[in-house]
Formats: structure tokens, C-alpha cells, sequence
């Protein structure tokens, strides 16, 4: 056995002081309110950890001790790791003490459990079921239908919009109205009907004796404004702890002043500088604002030393993060030395900018640096289109987390599909996937379309001779035009390729509109194959290197890939969250990506996409690579057509802080192929091709 605090000794000063808070000894415990300001990297788990074992070895009783995450699996591993560490001082009996640890868990799991203790008190049913996401878009589907919101007029918005909405407002504890008027404003004007369905909702919830996610925390919640129910519950409790607190939305909080209203016991652990879920409704203002909740004021521990990146990322992280608006001042340092500054490549596109990537994944490779030890970050799931077809070619395997994989989403495979049916028709899964998406013709009468066409040759004549159903007869002529454009000419329409391929997205359009509630970020999906095709020199040439096999399941969600045991990291910064990589490489760090073009509306916005960026350099351990393609092409403008964006440096590297970053160009100056010498070239006379333009 050790020495009853040496298991603290690999601690550093300022986690030390976190974890001996409030703890004088054994049997004296007289915590105030704590606030950890934990920085990337910093060690958050490990002190969080340490403080719940210092607890127990001081005597708090583990059945007692409340602990918060985000995910069962941290849960878990919090428990393990506290057992480990009590150990050191209580040997064998600490495995019994930290079984005890049995209020580990999500803040929706711990929910679960309390609602089932009170559910006598609260007018439940203790053996209420709970609905998942989908269950809850279901349910909500039917009431829509029972109040006849589905035969409306105008375009009744779909279920799982309603369920974004609804839960937003929930979790938000905000007026629909203004959850309506600031995320959701394309169904303004259906406020009435809205409230009725919810109420609806609830009312059929109730009924049937379900509770849905969101109910798990807003029950919860509603008892802790109850003084009776609130004081019995606080009082199970003596200890509080709470993992990613700057990752809590309103609803959350309210629980937690609920639970202690006066912060005795209560720590929370988290990083304003990594609050990046607004989306979800997380609030910023629950850590920026928590040690005012107090009287007095909860103290605040900064843990500043880094022991993940090197110091030259990390300077350049902190001076990207000082410009923030309203943030606890820190300043991450780290012992790992390194010349090595954070690079900013500049490319001349996001052709180059995956030349770029690929070349360089290769190259560290060979170094011995494995693919899993490196990452490519990107803000939007659709960023990675070009790069994830240069790996394909490349031979170079890769995962990607959040979002679909790009040429496994329904969308994309949707406009493939017509591509591929125009050039074989005998694909009959080509062919059954673009015959579905004809608002009115089911499968049937797909597959009697498909058994009338036996050659390319007899593609039109069969479908010019088909009659549709009367479901399907105001989409069927649109259909038939664009097929008979993309049969036209051999060379794949009157437009040539890759021109056909605009001919289709025009279609596509409004069925893209009908089917799925995010069309909007799908179109960029559909504008980045359009720039991956025009890199192509035919239609078959395309096709022939982006066929994707059927899915296998009827879910458009790609399952595990079948890899190499070493394989690329593609991840959007959101999903990054938390990792970490030897070598990361950030693409597209330009003002209309990084900030997004749909991030600049307000100043909080615009202060969560500066965090975003910050999150995802401090992602790096030893080299950073920040991508600066310098133009963009944009697809099918109505105003002014097809044309290259150029693109200036993300406004969240100015000037005065380019000194902590390098510099370079891709390709190198000496890689670029020599101009031809003049005796070489051949002569063309341009002015005689334009005087014979104008005279037939």
C-alpha cells in the first residue's frame, strides 16, 4: 500500500488542486462549488477520475456520488479508472467500495432511474416504455395524420422535422415561436398548427404510456421545481460531478441548480473553448456563467498544461482562441519542444488540396507513421468528396466519421443511378432505383418498365410507348425528356459531358426537395460530383471508376467498411472531438467553409465557428497541415452560371498572428511541368478561327 496522498503525486499542481478541493482529510469533506476549465488535452478524464477515487478514499460513500457524461461508455470507463486508482491506498477493498459507484451514467440513463423511483408521485406508469429518435418521428407521423396536417394545402413539414423542432424547444426551454423564427424559419406561418400537434403529441405519449428522450430530462427537470420532490431527491446525493459541461443545454443545468441549489458538493468539468454543440442546443452560457450562480461565487481551476500537442500548435491555438469575444482566459503550454510550426498550404483547389493530402499521408507512411495515426478534419461532411475519390484511386483505405460516407449517400447515388441507366439500361438496379423516384410509380411498375427494355437501343421507344400511372403521369413526361437529352448524342447529351451531368441535377431537384427535409446541405454533396466530374474526359470514364455496389441493407447508412487493419481517419471536427492524431490535416480553412456560410448570422455563431477551428488544431500531437484552396467552383448559378470562387484565408487567422504559423505552396515551384520553348509550339491562328466563326 501507498502512502495515503502519493497516488496523487504524478499529478501536476493545478489537477492536484482540482482533485484536494474542499477534501481536508478523512471524514472532512466540505466542498463549495468547483468549476474545472480543463484545456484540450489537459488531462480532464484522468483528474475528474482521480477527485471521485480521492472522494472515496476520504470516506464519501460511492452510492452517494452523482456522475454525469455524455456516453455510457465514458461512464464505464470513469468507473474503472477510479477503481484503479483507489487501489493504491484501500488494495483489495477498493473493487467493493467503487461498486457502490452505481449513479455513473448519461444524463438521459440517470433520468430513466429517478423517473422510475417517483413514478407513483409524478402521475406515471413505472413501466413506461421509451422511444427512440425514429420511434419519436413515428409517433408524431401518426398524430400528424390523425389532424390532418398531412393533406394540407401547402407542404406540411415532415416528421422528423417536427421532432428537431419540438426537442429544440424542449431542450432549449424556449417559445416555439422563437425557436421557429431562428433555426426552423422556412415553416414560419404554422405556429397554430404546431402547437396543436405537439399537445397532440404529448397527449398520444401519455396515452400509450412512452416517454420520449427528451422527456427523460424535461420529467426530470419538472421534479426538481417541485420543493418537496427536489429536496428528497438532492438529499440521495452528496457528491455531484459533471463531465463536458460546456456541452449542457438549459434543460440540464436547471437540473443540476436543481439538485444543488446552494453548490455544496457540486464539481463540473469542461472547456469553453470546445463548446461547439449549439446545434443540439447546448449553451455556452452554462459554463460562462455557472460560478455566478453562487453566493459565494464557485471556484474556478484552470488546468493549462498540455500533454498531447507540441508547443508550436499550441501557441498557434491559443492565439486563434484569444480573439474570442468572451472566454476564460488560459494559455495552453506544453513540455514538447518542437521547431515544427503549424503549416498553412496554400493549393490552387480542392483537386490539389487532395493531391496535396494523399501525397503527403504516403509520404509520412513510409516514415513509419501508420494511416490511423493520421487525420483528415473537415467542417461539413461534404468537404471531403475530392479527397475521398483520390484515396479511392489511390488505393489508400479510410473511414469517415460523421455523416454518410460521400458516394454511399442516397442522394449521390440517386444521380449515379440515372447517369448509369442512360448508359446501360440493362442495369436493372440502376434502372429500379431511378424508376422509383417518380413520385406515383411503385415497384411494380418499375419492374414491368424495366421488362420492356432489353438494349440501349431500346430504351425510348420503350419508355416513349410506356403509359404511366395515373399517379405518376405529371412526372413521367420531365422523365422522359431528360432521358431522350442524355440519349441524344453519343456524347451523353446536347450539353456533352460533363454537361449532361447539370441536365440531371435539374431534374433531380425538386425530388431531392420531396424526399429529404436537409436538401439543402445535400446540394452541395450533388455540386461537389459535379466538380469531381468534370475531371473526367466521358461519361463512361466516370462511371466506370465511381460505380458503387448496391447497399446491402435498405438503410442509405453505410456500415463498417471492410479494410486493411490500418486505414485513414476522415472525421468532421464535431466528431473529432475528444481524439486526437500524430499528424492532422484540416481542409478548406477559408472563410465560406471555416466559418461556414451558414455560421455568420450572428456574433455567437461566428464565436462557435472560431471555437470549431480551434478544436480542430488542437486535435494535433506532433504536425498540423491547414488547407487553403484558393478557389472554388460553383455549380449552375441561375444569375451567373458556372464559375471558379475565389477564396481568402479564414478571418480567423489574421495578420498579426501569421508569425506562429509556416508557410508553403502545392505543387512545388520545381514539380510544375516547364513551359514549352516557342520553337516547340505549334502555331495556331486564333484570329483566323474567329473571322471564319462569323462568316458561315
Amino acid at each position: 500500500m501507498m502512502q495515503p496522498a502519493a497516488y496523487l503525486d504524478k499529478l501536476n499542481p493545478q489537477q492536484r488542486q482540482a482533485v484536494e478541493h474542499g477534501v481536508k482529510g478523512p471524514g472532512a469533506i466540505d466542498a463549495g462549488p468547483l468549476l474545472v476549465i480543463a484545456g484540450a488535452g489537459s488531462g480532464k478524464t484522468n483528474t475528474l477520475a482521480h477527485r471521485v477515487a480521492h472522494l472515496i478514499v476520504n470516506g464519501a460513500d460511492p452510492r452517494r456520488i452523482l456522475l454525469l457524461t455524455f456516453s455510457r461508455r465514458a461512464a464505464a470507463e470513469m468507473t474503472r479508472r477510479v477503481a484503479r486508482i483507489a487501489s493504491h491506498v484501500l488494495g483489495p477493498n477498493a473493487s467493493v467500495l467503487t461498486e457502490g459507484l452505481s449513479w455513473a451514467g448519461t444524463f438521459h440513463g440517470i433520468g430513466a432511474r429517478l423517473l422510475r423511483d417517483y413514478a407513483p408521485q409524478i402521475g406515471l406508469d413505472a413501466s413506461f416504455t421509451i422511444h427512440d429518435r425514429e420511434d419519436s418521428a413515428d409517433l408524431m407521423n401518426l398524430v400528424r395524420h390523425e389532424l390532418g396536417f398531412s393533406r394540407t394545402e401547402k407542404r406540411f413539414p415532415a416528421k422528423g422535422t417536427l421532432v428537431s423542432i419540438y426537442s429544440r424547444a424542449v431542450n432549449a426551454e424556449q417559445k416555439l415561436e422563437e425557436v421557429i423564427g431562428r433555426f426552423f424559419p422556412w415553416v414560419a406561418g404554422w405556429n397554430d398548427e404546431l402547437k396543436a400537434l405537439f399537445a397532440a403529441y404529448v397527449a398520444a405519449k401519455q396515452a400509450q404510456g412512452v416517454l420520449d428522450y427528451d422527456d427523460l430530462l424535461l420529467y426530470w427537470a419538472q421534479m426538481m421545481a417541485e420543493p418537496s420532490l427536489a429536496a428528497d431527491i438532492s438529499a440521495r446525493f452528496d457528491h455531484v460531478l459533471i463531465d463536458e459541461y460546456q456541452d449542457t443545454n438549459k434543460l440540464q443545468a436547471s437540473i443540476l441548480l436543481g439538485l444543488k441549489p446552494d453548490g455544496r458538493g457540486l464539481t463540473v468539468v469542461g472547456d469553453d473553448a470546445q463548446s461547439i454543440y449549439s446545434f443540439r442546443a447546448a449553451s455556452i452560457r452554462n459554463i460562462l456563467d455557472f460560478p455566478g450562480h453562487f453566493s459565494p461565487r464557485a471556484d474556478t481551476i484552470m488546468l493549462e498544461q498540455n500533454y498531447r500537442s507540441t508547443q508550436p500548435i499550441l501557441a498557434a491555438a491559443n492565439a486563434v482562441i484569444d480573439f474570442a469575444s468572451e472566454r476564460y482566459a488560459k494559455n495552453l503550454w506544453s513540455e514538447r519542444a518542437s521547431t515544427e510550426r503549424p503549416l498553412l498550404v496554400n493549393v490552387r483547389d480542392e483537386i490539389e488540396q487532395a493531391n496535396y493530402v494523399a501525397t503527403r499521408v504516403l509520404e509520412h507512411r513510409e516514415e513509419g507513421i501508420a494511416l490511423k495515426s493520421q487525420a483528415v478534419l473537415f467542417r461539413a461532411a461534404h468537404h471531403s468528396g475530392p479527397l475521398e475519390v483520390e484515396l479511392t484511386r489511390r488505393n489508400i483505405p479510410f473511414v469517415k466519421f460523421g455523416g454518410l460516407k460521400f458516394l454511399d449517400s442516397a442522394h449521390v447515388k440517386d444521380v449515379l443511378g440515372v447517369l448509369r441507366f442512360a448508359e446501360n439500361p440493362r442495369d436493372r438496379v440502376a434502372g429500379f432505383r431511378v424508376l422509383k423516384l417518380l413520385n406515383g410509380l411503385g415497384p411494380a411498375t418499375a419492374g414491368r418498365v424495366l421488362d420492356t427494355v432489353g438494349s440501349s437501343e431500346a430504351l425510348l421507344p420503350a419508355l416513349e410507348a410506356f403509359a404511366p400511372p395515373r399517379a405518376a403521369a405529371q412526372d413521367w413526361p420531365g422523365f422522359l425528356e431528360l432521358m431522350r437529352d442524355l440519349k441524344s448524342k453519343p456524347t451523353g447529351g446536347p450539353a456533352g459531358w460533363p454537361g449532361e451531368l447539370d441536365r440531371v441535377r435539374q431534374w433531380y431537384e425538386p425530388v431531392l426537395e420531396r424526399l429529404h427535409e436537409d436538401a439543402q446541405s445535400r446540394q452541395s454533396d450533388l455540386v461537389q460530383l459535379a466538380q469531381i466530374a468534370a475531371t473526367y474526359p466521358s461519361r463512361a470514364r466516370f462511371l466506370t471508376e465511381l460505380t458503387l455496389d448496391p447497399p446491402d441493407a435498405t438503410s442509405d447508412h453505410a456500415g463498417p467498411p471492410h479494410l486493411d487493419e490500418d486505414y485513414l481517419i476522415l472525421s468532421t471536427i464535431h466528431s473529432a472531438k475528444g481524439q486526437e492524431w500524430k499528424k492532422v490535416f484540416v481542409l478548406n480553412a477559408v472563410d465560406g467553409c471555416i466559418p461556414i456560410d451558414l455560421g455568420v448570422g450572428t456574433r455567437d455563431e461566428i464565436e462557435e465557428e472560431r471555437r470549431l477551428l480551434y478544436v480542430a488544431m488542437t486535435r494535433a500531437r506532433d504536425s498540423l497541415h491547414l488547407m487553403l484552396p484558393q478557389r472554388f467552383f460553383t455549380h449552375g448559378q441561375a444569375a451567373r452560371g458556372d464559375r471558379h470562387v475565389y477564396a481568402a484565408r479564414t478571418r480567423f487567422i489574421p495578420p498579426r498572428i501569421l508569425g506562429h504559423f509556416a508557410a508553403t505552396a502545392w505543387p512545388p515551384a520545381e514539380a510544375a511541368a516547364p513551359a514549352p520553348r516557342p520553337a516547340e509550339t505549334a502555331r495556331i491562328d486564333i484570329g483566323a478561327r474567329m473571322r471564319a466563326m462569323w462568316s458561315q
